[in-house]
């Protein structure tokens, strides 16, 4: 499978204009770290927001916390009051809603907004939770043997690595 990154990061952004068209303002983006972060960072700067995107680590909240421990990622960096504010949560893969949980407990922790919405880059199925996004560019099919991540280079280029799950 050949899933080609940049192009569905124009589908996103596209969609996400259409999310922002149609929601109360100001919107504030916020991606999920690692790749969420990317994204928001990149859609931040097309779309002309003013200031910076914020960031949401999951870390702190994981129900696997205990197994995985603090994760080498950013932590949570919001450049704006989250109390009241209208976020747009920015995830690169959307699989079984759990980190998800995990980032909106987190954000909750900020404040508490008026609304919450989330874009993805990817929809992979799969969900052990009742999350949906708003913004999907694509929706793939996966084994449940196989991981999807998104990866950046150092000049910004955006691309997939689909893998084999580690046995444990």
């Amino acid at each position: 499978m050949q899933l080609d990154a940049e192009q569905l990061y124009k589908a996103l952004l596209q969609g996400v204009k259409g999310l922002i068209a149609a929601t109360p303002q100001p919107l504030y983006l916020a991606g999920v770290t690692s790749g969420g972060a990317w994204l928001a960072e990149r859609l931040q700067r097309d779309l002309g927001l003013p200031g910076s995107a914020g960031v949401v680590s999951s870390s702190m909240h994981r129900d696997d916390f205990a197994q995985r421990g603090l994760a080498i990622s950013a932590q949570t960096v919001l450049p704006f009051e989250v109390d009241g504010a209208h976020v747009l949560l920015i995830d690169d893969v959307l699989y079984t809603g759990r980190t998800l949980r995990a980032v909106i407990n987190e954000l909750f922790d900020y404040g508490r907004p008026a609304s919450v919405q989330l874009a993805v880059l990817v929809d992979r199925g799969g969900r052990e939770l009742p999350i949906e996004a708003k913004v999907c560019a694509a929706t793939v099919a996966l084994p449940v043997t196989q991981t999807l991540e998104l990866a950046r280079s150092d000049d910004g280029h955006l691309s997939f690595v689909v893998e084999n799950k580690k046995e444990a």
